[in-house]
């Protein structure tokens, strides 16, 4: 079951992996902003998403490490009264990024990391084919385990870059990528696959 809600945290990829593998007939529908500020655009684009009909839930989730005020009041009664079959998420890096009356309609969840938040050896801001491969050939004897927290730590600075188009299709390739290595497929195989589609994903 996901729990909508506001979510406190840093490690919005290693978050959206989890909300993904929790999801079951649940769409998603992810607005994470490249200006590293959630605009009014961005809250309407939102509004927008909700007011299309849909027969199963869908949750609209915004991510941003901050919210401006303007947005934040446009969005504030569609929060209060969300249409038929829509819930929203909110993800920022802290509580102060979100005014009382977002807050009082919606619970608050604080979520600690538990990936390092060192630097990684691929540089997702600059992602090239060359670079891709380079780092497939020094992890095909790397261990499903360590594997997965390369997953991770794939999705968390993909999404920290801001240079990728970040949507649902993407976050459920990210999720079967884990389930992927937990059932023993090779594991140059599924970073190639990842890597290759988060590279046709960059923005240009």
């Amino acid at each position: 079951m996901i729990n909508c809600g506001i979510y406190i945290t840093k490690d919005s990829g290693s978050l959206l992996l989890a909300l993904e593998s929790k999801r079951t007939d649940e769409s998603f529908y992810i607005i994470d902003t490249a200006s590293k500020e959630f605009l009014l655009e961005h809250a309407c684009e939102a509004i927008a998403k909700a007011y299309i009909a849909s027969s199963e839930l869908m949750i609209i989730i915004l991510i941003a490490p901050r919210f401006s005020v303007i947005a934040q009041n446009k969005l504030l009664k569609i929060i209060e009264e969300p249409p038929a079959n829509k819930a929203f998420i909110i993800i920022t890096e802290s509580k102060d990024a979100i005014l009382p009356t977002i807050k009082s309609r919606l619970p608050m969840f604080n979520i600690k990391s538990n990936i390092q938040d060192d630097e990684f050896e691929l540089d997702l801001n600059h992602l090239l084919l060359e670079n891709i491969f380079a780092f497939i050939s020094k992890h095909q004897k790397t261990s499903h385990k360590d594997a997965k927290i390369l997953v991770q730590k794939i999705a968390k600075n993909a999404i920290k870059s801001q240079k990728f188009e970040m949507n649902s299709e993407l976050l459920e390739l990210f999720s079967k990528s884990i389930f992927a290595l937990d059932v023993g497929s090779p594991v140059g195989f599924v970073l190639t696959t990842l890597l290759l589609k988060l590279l046709s994903q960059k923005r240009r």
